[in-house]
């Protein structure tokens, strides 16, 4: 490819690559949404949990009193507290994770833990075609590379969305006890690498196609030959 095409992918790559970081970052963290519970008493410990695609985090946190309002449920989760953290029984065998089992569905857990995954696939084949473009003649990965991206940032975000519905119906639920929630750090990574890899794969698309006739004369096939 010529100098000024390939300046575009090096500066698109680099972008992406970004996008890859942020999505690896929230796949295997598990900050995507803080749960509290209501606070029944003062000067007692309350629960506040924070969890991921794989494992949730329990908070025993020391209330005191008019530390916070009862209607505004416990915490914040940075105050200090015993911290403990498991994995889903539906990942590993013998971890005890009973709050979340009986708080959420399991379907929308494993849900979107695979469409992580298939996001995370999708990249890695995408990056490999852009090194090997960067070969003689071998530009032509530069499309294949493109959708591949742009698929990952469709199947990140399509995780996102059913970790939104999955908390929504963990927080409407009466079998709980939350009352409050918000989405955390790896949550705003995942939805920020959807945006990075979605319209730089898409830009990578255009990139990669053959120059367009400049003249009404002039023809695709026309076009000087990419090296």
């Amino acid at each position: 490819m010529d100098e000024g095409k390939a300046l575009k992918v090096r500066v698109t790559f680099a972008i992406i690559l970004m996008g890859v970081a942020l999505m690896f970052t929230a796949v295997v963290t598990d900050h995507w949404a803080v749960l509290s519970p209501k606070v029944e008493e003062y000067n007692a410990t309350c629960e506040v949990a924070h969890f991921g695609l794989w494992r949730i985090c329990i908070k025993r946190i020391f209330m005191k009193e008019n530390e916070t309002d009862k209607d505004q449920g416990c915490g914040p989760i940075s105050l200090p507290g015993e911290h403990n953290c498991s994995y889903f029984t539906h990942f590993v065998s013998g971890e005890s994770t009973e709050i979340f089992q009986v708080s959420t569905q399991r379907e929308y857990s494993i849900s979107a833990a695979a469409i992580a995954i298939f996001s995370v696939v999708f990249a890695i084949i995408g990056t490999i075609c852009v090194l090997l473009s960067f070969r003689k003649k071998m530009d032509y990965l530069l499309r294949p590379a493109a959708m591949f991206y742009t698929f990952s940032g469709l199947c990140i975000i399509i995780s996102v969305e059913v970790m939104r519905q999955s908390v929504k119906k963990m927080v409407d639920s009466d079998d709980t006890a939350w009352i409050e929630y918000y989405y955390s750090w790896s949550f705003a990574c995942a939805c920020t690498s959807f945006v990075l890899l979605f319209i730089c794969g898409v830009a990578l698309l255009f990139i990669s196609l053959p120059r367009m006739p400049q003249n009404p004369w002039e023809s695709c096939m026309d076009a000087e030959p990419e090296h």
